[in-house]
């Protein structure tokens, strides 16, 4: 869609016409509604001042990138909005040739459009990186590594700060908008330029020259990027569409890393979603939702496995005031909200900073408290080097509670939670257990609390397929069996179990269906007798098959000696797992209970 000839009064129209795109989609799809709401007319500047087929345009975690998509030839298209087979909630390049880059966690944007720029530089190419990051995203250091280059380097690139929470200028007010929207005039850009180009060579007057507009800029909330090199404007109003593009105009002018300072309202044009006020986390990412109340269309009547978690930690805190916690920017995703509620001193959300959450727990262990640490697994991934550096070496007994464990549906390829059992499963000192049902959730919980090495459990997004597991407590090491049977051995992990349960159900003869609690340490003894009477053994997780869960058994037989298994694992393919509804992406890959069903019974009749 070509805007560049549109007039004030048509943007805003067309800003209008996007916002009401975006709720109605949403509202049946579900999505990312408040941050992308609230970053239309943004990204309508950056239409109009930029050239999307051209420059690169760069979005922080880019859930707030739908009004990019309704610009770039997919209004049509929307309507299949993180649908299986339909567009993604996040950029990505296979999509549009208009989505340069493939994010889904935060803080990297800043490192890409570093990157581009020295390539673009290296090409002689006329082109500017564009990049919008929202406010959160600063907190991780990633953000501070990338600017500190770029700063150094000066290449052209211009931030949009997307400001809708954190307040920046809070502290000084109107004083500091005004000098700074003072600053993004022309007028002070050029009499900036004039006074630099005067004072060249007279060393005295340079340096009071500098000296006052140092003076003048430290009571703006800018001095910490002018201190790396990167130029400031702001904080300018980022629903002001014409103030917008002026702004955006200079900062492409300056050829020169430019950071563009925009206060923004989340959940702009949607009262129900708008402000920082109570329920801000949750129209962050909502479920379809009734567009007049803004209820949940869809409730279920069991607890989460998140909700098990949170009850269950602050039974645990209210216990033992040794028991700490803390997350990343996840404190309701996690269920750590009621923990933090009621214990503010014990429970802490550390912002986005996964790499922080870890080292800091690893601290927290060595002074004699039991850090739970809760990250969704597709996140854990960003602190492997603290994982391995500052908890496992100092094998510090921290917890890691690992949720959104598997396929996650919706949020596709950036989150799904397959690789956690991969990577940890490598590292020493590291204890791998999973929960099944809320009862042994509840179980896991209480062996964690006593566990003086490192561990980590999993457990799935939404609610545990399995309801009736074993209530006997966890056993370091040790595996459950759950039903006995003929000689077809089901051995499921967390998740995994429940899925066992419901293919057994589809069986026509009765399997032994085994908890396997642990993948790390295994349970080497019970394997070892299982050998001698079952000789099918079918593995069930919620994971990825390389390092996985087959993969640790299979490592056990031929360490063992044990060779006349025949064993199949049903863990996910070396792929990247799509978005979509979990179960049509369960479905695409081979994994619900009636083709689980048929494929075992293939099997079997292979090896008669």
């Amino acid at each position: 869609m070509d805007i560049k000839h549109y007039t004030s009064q048509e943007l805003e129209g067309l800003s209008e016409r996007i916002r009401d795109r975006i709720l109605n989609v949403v509202s049946k799809n579900g999505g990312h509604l408040s941050s992308t709401l609230g970053a239309t007319d943004l990204i309508i500047g950056m239409h109009y001042v930029f050239d999307v087929k051209k420059d690169p345009f760069i979005f922080d975690v880019s859930h707030q990138s739908y009004a990019h998509k309704l610009l770039t030839e997919r209004w049509d298209e929307f309507e299949t909005l993180r649908q299986f087979n339909g567009i993604s909630g996040y950029t990505k390049p296979k999509e549009s040739p208009c989505d340069y880059y493939i994010s889904g966690h935060s803080s990297t944007s800043i490192s890409i459009a570093t990157g581009a720029a020295k390539a673009i530089e290296l090409k002689g190419e006329d082109r500017i990186p564009v990049v919008l990051i929202g406010d959160g995203s600063m907190s991780a250091g990633m953000v501070y590594e990338a600017l500190n280059e770029l700063g150094d380097i000066k290449l052209p690139v211009v931030i949009i700060l997307n400001d809708n929470e954190m307040s920046i200028s809070k502290p000084i007010g109107a004083i500091s908008k005004i000098l700074s929207q003072s600053m993004a005039s022309p007028f002070y850009q050029k009499f900036k330029k004039l006074i630099d180009k005067t004072l060249t060579g007279m060393e005295s007057a340079k340096y009071l020259a500098k000296r006052f507009e140092e003076s003048f800029k430290l009571i703006t909330p800018g001095v910490i990027f002018e201190e790396m090199g990167v130029e400031y404007i702001g904080p300018i109003n980022g629903h002001n569409i014409t103030e917008i593009i002026q702004t955006l105009q200079i900062a492409k002018e300056l050829k020169k890393p430019v950071i563009i300072h925009a206060q923004t309202i989340k959940g702009k044009g949607y009262k129900i979603a708008e402000g920082a006020g109570v329920g801000k986390e949750h129209w962050h990412g909502v479920g379809a939702f009734d567009l007049k109340s803004g209820e949940n269309l869809k409730k279920s009547s069991q607890k989460s496995a998140t909700t098990i978690f949170g009850e269950t930690l602050l039974e645990l805190a209210r216990e033992d005031e040794k028991v700490v916690g803390i997350t990343a920017a996840m404190p309701s995703g996690t269920g750590l909200d009621i923990a933090m509620k009621e214990f503010p001193n014990r429970f802490w959300d550390v912002a986005i900073a996964e790499q922080h959450a870890i080292t800091s727990s690893g601290a927290l262990a060595k002074e004699g408290f039991k850090p739970f640490c809760a990250l969704y697994s597709t996140f854990l991934q960003r602190g492997y080097d603290q994982l391995i550096h500052d908890v496992a070496l100092m094998d510090a007994p921290v917890a890691f509670a690992i949720d959104r464990a598997g396929i996650v549906g919706e949020d596709g390829e950036t989150h799904q939670g397959a690789f956690d059992i991969s990577y940890l499963r490598a590292i020493p000192n590291m204890t791998l257990f999973a929960p099944c049902n809320e009862t042994t959730m509840k179980l896991a919980m209480l062996f964690a609390k006593e566990m003086q090495t490192p561990c980590a459990f999993r457990y799935p997004r939404g609610t545990f397929m399995a309801q009736d597991c074993s209530s006997l407590p966890f056993v370091l090491g040790k595996s459950v069996v759950l039903q006995d049977g003929n000689d077809v051995a089901f051995i499921g992990y967390g998740n995994g179990v429940g899925r066992a349960m419901e293919v057994a159900k589809l069986s026509d003869f009765i399997p032994t269906i085994v908890d396997l609690r642990f993948v790390k340490p295994l349970d080497g003894e019970f394997l070892t007798n299982l050998s001698k009477t079952h000789k099918n053994w079918f593995v069930f997780s919620d994971s990825a098959k390389i390092g996985g869960v087959g993969s640790a058994i299979l490592e056990f037989l031929n360490v063992s000696r044990i060779n006349d298994i025949n064993l199949v694992t049903f863990e996910y393919d070396d792929t990247f797992i799509t978005h979509g509804a979990t179960n049509d992406v369960e479905y695409s890959l081979g994994l619900t209970p009636p083709q689980l069903s048929q494929k075992i019974k293939k099997t079997l009749e292979g090896n008669i």
